[in-house]
Formats: C-alpha cells, sequence, structure tokens
C-alpha cells in the first residue's frame, strides 16, 4: 500500500484523463491521493474531486505564489471548505524566494494565518518552503505551530533537516530523489529516521527517473518509494508499511 501524499489532481493536466490517472494508480497500489488547494479555486475543484473519488482527499489553501490578490474574504472562503467532508487539512502554503516577483511580507502574513487556523483547528499543515530555510525557522520561532506540519518536496540541506526533527515535523520526498544530480537529497533520505518520512508526486510536475520529461501521475509515487527503500536498505514492504501508517496518523484517515 502506497500514499501520494501531494499530487495536484485538480490542475487542467488531468481533465482529459483524471478517472484513467486514479484508476492506474490504483492498480499500482495506491490506496490514498490527497490533493492540495493552492487558491480558492483550485481547493474547491480538489474539494469535488475527491467528493467523487474514494481514494482522493483535498486539502485548501493557498500557494505562496498566489497570494497578492487574497484579501481576508477570499481567505476565510478557502478555509470554510475544511467544514466539507473530506477536507482534511491545510495546504499547501508557505514561503517562496526562489522568485523575486512574489512580495515576501504578503507571504509571510497570509503564511501566519494558515498556521494560526491550523492550529486553532487541529488540523495538518502542509508547507512549501523554497529558498527560505531562515526565514521559515524565524517565522516558527514566533508562532506555535499546530501539533502536525510537513515539509512537502523537502528542499532543504542538513541544518535544516536537524531544526525539521527537532520540532517533530515531517518530511516529504518527491521524485527528486531519483534525479542523478540530486546527492543531497539523498543524503537527506539517509539521515532522516523513517517515521518522519511520507512520500509525494507533487504531480503534474517533478517526475520520477525513468519517466523525466512524462506528465507525471500518483501512479509513480512507488518509484520514489523503492529508491527511498534502497537508500536506506530496507525492504519495500516495510517503507510501505511504515509510511504508510505515518500518513494515516497524520492526516487522520482510517482505511
Amino acid at each position: 500500500m502506497f500514499f501520494d501524499t501531494h499530487c495536484h489532481l485538480d490542475f487542467s493536466e488531468f481533465d482529459d484523463d483524471r478517472e484513467y490517472v486514479i484508476k492506474q494508480a490504483m492498480d499500482e497500489d495506491i490506496r490514498i491521493i490527497i490533493n492540495p488547494g493552492i487558491d480558492l479555486e483550485s481547493s474547491i475543484k480538489a474539494s469535488e474531486i475527491a467528493r467523487q473519488f474514494p481514494i482522493v482527499y483535498a486539502l485548501c489553501g493557498i500557494h505562496p505564489h498566489n497570494v497578492g490578490s487574497v484579501n481576508d474574504d477570499i481567505f476565510n472562503r478557502c478555509m470554510n471548505l475544511i467544514n466539507e467532508g473530506k477536507v482534511i487539512g491545510i495546504g499547501e502554503t508557505g514561503i517562496d524566494l526562489f522568485y523575486d516577483t512574489f512580495d515576501a511580507d504578503t507571504q509571510v502574513r497570509i503564511f501566519k494565518k494558515h498556521i494560526k487556523f491550523a492550529r486553532e483547528n487541529n488540523l495538518p499543515l502542509i508547507v512549501h518552503q523554497r529558498d527560505a530555510q531562515d526565514l521559515m525557522m524565524n517565522i516558527f520561532d514566533e508562532i506555535t505551530p499546530p501539533s502536525r506540519v510537513v515539509f512537502h518536496c523537502f528542499s532543504g540541506d542538513e541544518g535544516f533537516l536537524d531544526w525539521v526533527v527537532e520540532r517533530n515535523f515531517y518530511v516529504s520526498f518527491t521524485g527528486i530523489i531519483t534525479f542523478k544530480n540530486s546527492a543531497s537529497i539523498r543524503r537527506i533520505a539517509e539521515k532522516i529516521q523513517i517515521d518522519r518520512v511520507f512520500f509525494e508526486t507533487d504531480a503534474p510536475y517533478l517526475t520520477p527517473h525513468p519517466f523525466r520529461g512524462k506528465r507525471n501521475e500518483p501512479r509513480f509515487v512507488r518509484i520514489i518509494a523503492e529508491e527511498f527503500a534502497r537508500i536506506k536498505g530496507m525492504t519495500i514492504s516495510d517503507v510501505s508499511e511504515i509510511t504508510s501508517d505515518n500518513a494515516l496518523r497524520f492526516f487522520n484517515i482510517s482505511v
């Protein structure tokens, strides 16, 4: 059994064959797919897809790239989706300083609103962090986090990993772990305790080797798990069982 804990099935890349993509995932023993929102419209669509497909669950959130047009009304409407039956957490949200076109102060303000909402409602928080390690650590020093936090598509260094683990946060690995030029992420995978690990595709992006250049899909999460098992010297069966249990507890899902 495998979980894809971060997959954007609501994106237009899946509009023509979404049902078939989910069936293929099920054929590869993918039993849970988590679809985060990246803005209000995306979160609404994710919740609709979750209602349609039994193995899909949704999250509501506003990606740091999309905070520029967010006011209190839009934020509250997005967070109110948590009242939908299969919307089970907050995300994706966070800080992205890779591009200089997105205002950092606005990102921080909206991110803190997500953190507070997740904490006050005892919900898991899915965090996007890119080129913002120091700022991210400062934010969590200023504001109390919810009890369940995962850094999706982990891209930090070993010092940031130590900080994440000290706070009992989680780490999620993508297809990047299979890339030939990603030795640093494989070192992170080698170092981290497996009880803090999830796997995700971030589909339609970050397709793992040997399918790079093609659209990523939830069924490829197995490839990520197999590479992690190789790095750890573990059986794929043990990796599957432990990481699935991690995700079930984190997202409070029963299967």
